[in-house]
């Protein structure tokens, strides 16, 4: 097996999705732990320390406790090379969210045993199940009372529409949380709190047979519980299937606590059994497979002053395929031009390391000019292909933007500008108007808090916003064979262009869609527009 082929077989390459508050970062720090990659984890809602996630470095992150941006973790675990894309939970940056899910192989997704299955875990879950990538649940907080275990499962089965398979059981929760139970292994793992912020602390195993020393651990009540549902577990529940796992049509389950780390590792090396090595991906000429075809990677995210002392932009790519060399050179499919990726490397939060090499899987970062957009291909010089688009999600809130300051138009128009390239917002012109009028529309109104915060904080650029009345965004798929100056609207429609020239329309009300094109034979309007 050549080192090529060694290396892209070592890597695992997956997002964590969840609603917010279930406790995802939290399990993040602790695979980070394991890795060696930190030393100690920090408490993500920690207000009484400094410290703060690994993963959370935005300034209005730490303030908030919330993460609104993707971010990029690698580590080495058990001879496997790990990414791992955090994602934000809050469902005003689900589009962030998305696009980082289009670069996972898989998903793990992080559910509260007290809560279940909750909105923005639907939302994600559905794009996960669009692009047929596998699903891993972990069921967490069981060190606090949890709903009784059958219901959750029955509540992710109904809800997700995907069968569930316990790979353990857990024993109890909150106060009376006393382990769990191991299918495969067929013994119980006692739990104990010991393991905070570290990686010390030894799990006890005791196989079920061993009755008296069981009911010494966990107590007569919990043993005859655990055992009855065991039969009624083992009568019931589906098959485990590693075929259904990796098609997406079947999720193994697992119970813990990411808090005091129990289960976590056991749930890590589980993981990491059960999934892939880098996937084939598809291209405009078929499928590009990640041993056989030479370098080749996307863009999926594009993030602008990520560190205040360097004020630069970073485009996160994902390999698809082959070896990357920090001195090859590429080229950039969208702008037909062969290049050097300047300054790879590789981002751990807020962390940078330079990059001489890396391989399909993997997440690199590269400086980038202000020349990649989202979704953009690069291979080697003497190829061309594209990997498919990343939809772009209509906005559904609209706002005026009005400078405070009119002598910082400069900044301004930068700074919106760059904000909007990262694709957290959207920018319109008011339509056979200059750059004075910018219209912003956001898939959700956190967004807009975000826009204003970083336009203070790192453009110096203080900014009203004043919110419009529109809902419904429509491209106009057939821009060249229309007149829009003569195109007959109805009173609530406003005319736009976004950045590149393209026009749109805007409605306050979803009836005045119907209308309009009923009165202009020919005109198709469509949802998404494409990056």
């Amino acid at each position: 097996m050549s080192n090529l082929t060694q290396e892209i077989n070592r890597r695992r390459t997956f997002a964590i999705i969840s609603h917010p508050d279930a406790g995802k970062t939290t399990l993040t720090e602790k695979f980070l732990l394991y890795g060696g990659a930190i030393n100690l984890a920090g408490s993500v809602k920690g207000k009484a320390t400094a410290r703060h996630a690994v993963s959370d470095w935005m300034e209005i992150e730490k303030e908030r406790g919330i993460s609104v941006t993707s971010s990029v973790l690698q580590f080495e675990y058990d001879g496997y090379c790990i990414n791992i894309l955090d994602t934000p939970g809050h469902q005003d940056f689900s589009e962030d969210t998305y696009r980082t899910l289009m670069a996972a192989d898989s998903a793990v997704m992080v559910i509260d045993g007290s809560k279940g299955v909750e909105a923005q875990t639907r939302k994600l879950f559905k794009v996960c199940v669009m692009r047929k990538i596998p699903i891993f649940t972990f069921i967490n907080k069981m060190d606090r009372d949890a709903n009784d275990t059958f219901d959750l499962l029955d509540e992710i089965e109904k809800e997700l529409g995907i069968a569930t398979c316990p790979k353990n059981w857990p024993i109890g929760s909150g106060k009376g949380f006393k382990g769990i139970f191991d299918r495969d292994k067929r013994c119980v793992i006692i739990y104990s709190d010991t393991e905070k912020g570290t990686r010390e602390g030894e799990a006890m195993e005791i196989p079920l047979e061993e009755e008296d020393r069981l009911r010494d651990c966990i107590g007569q009540e919990a043993m005859d519980k655990l055992l009855e549902e065991i039969e009624l577990l083992d009568g019931a529940s589906a098959e485990f299937d590693l075929e259904e796992v990796q098609k997406g049509e079947l999720t193994p389950v697992f119970f813990g606590s990411a808090l005091t780390n129990f289960g976590v590792e056991i749930f890590l090396q589980h993981f990491l059994e059960m999934t892939t090595t880098p996937l084939p991906r598809r291209a405009d000429t078929g499928l590009i497979d990640p041993v056989e075809n030479n370098f080749s990677a996307f863009v999926f995210k594009i993030q602008a002053n990520m560190n205040k002392a360097h004020r630069d932009r970073i485009a996160f790519m994902r390999i698809c395929s082959g070896k990357f060399e920090a001195s090859m050179e590429v080229k950039h499919v969208q702008g037909g031009k062969i290049m050097r990726l300047s300054q790879p490397q590789q981002i751990m939060a807020s962390e940078r390391k330079i990059l001489e090499e890396a391989y399909a899987g993997d997440i690199i970062g590269v400086f980038d000019p202000g020349i990649f957009s989202i979704g953009d291909t690069l291979c080697m010089p003497k190829e061309s292909f594209a990997y498919e688009g990343i939809p772009t999600f209509a906005p559904e809130h609209f706002a005026r933007v009005r400078q405070v300051d009119t002598m910082k138009r400069k900044q301004f128009v930068k700074g919106i500008n760059q904000i909007a390239q990262e694709g957290a917002i959207q920018i319109f012109q008011e339509y056979n108007t200059g750059m004075e009028e910018i219209i912003v529309g956001v898939v959700g109104v956190l967004q807009f808090d975000v826009l204003k915060y970083r336009l203070n904080n790192e453009y110096n650029v203080e900014i009203r916003l004043e919110p419009l009345p529109y809902e419904y965004i429509r491209w106009i798929e057939n821009k060249d064979e229309i007149d829009l100056d003569k195109l007959t609207g109805t009173s609530d429609m406003k005319k736009v262009k976004d950045m590149r020239g393209n026009p749109l329309l805007l409605f306050v009300n979803e009836w005045s869609v119907g209308m309009t094109l009923d009165r202009n034979k020919g005109l198709i309007l469509t949802e998404f527009g494409r990056n």
